[in-house]
């Protein structure tokens, strides 16, 4: 059963290639990092203090087609860590069906907090337990 997760701290630094952003447990105690690019935090960072730019900006544009071709964005999942690495899904609701599809966990987020509302961001239990089990 994934969990419900919120995002809860951005760091960017302009002196390192990654940034890193945290995502808390609501329900609970449990948070974690994801190291990400600079464009991804910005964009994120952007979003969160409601920055609005002269044009739209990468995630903005993903966000604008997939509702103008009558999509409707569901949910973020991060269902996988492999190798150090995480993989999500950005779950759309299109003619009934469910779409899933493959996106960084940093792009998924940027979408998540694009969208108005934001979108729910659920993690694999499994995942937490990778993860916390290596902090360890």
């Amino acid at each position: 059963m994934p969990v419900p997760m919120e995002l809860s701290r951005i760091i960017i630094s302009e002196i390192n290639d990654q940034q890193v952003i945290y995502l808390r447990e609501i329900n609970g105690q449990r948070t974690f990092p994801i190291l990400i690019g600079i464009f991804e935090a910005t964009s994120i960072d952007r979003r969160v203090k409601q920055y609005q730019a002269p044009r739209p900006l990468t995630h903005d544009l993903l966000v604008s087609v997939v509702e103008n071709l009558g999509g409707e964005f569901q949910d973020v999942v991060i269902n996988e860590l492999r190798d150090h690495t995480y993989f999500a899904k950005l779950r759309i609701r299109h003619e009934g069906e469910l779409v899933e599809v493959d996106a960084r966990p940093s792009d998924a987020i940027a979408v998540a907090v694009t969208c108005d509302p934001v979108l729910p961001i659920y993690v694999a239990e499994e995942v937490l337990d990778d993860v916390l089990g290596e902090q360890e």
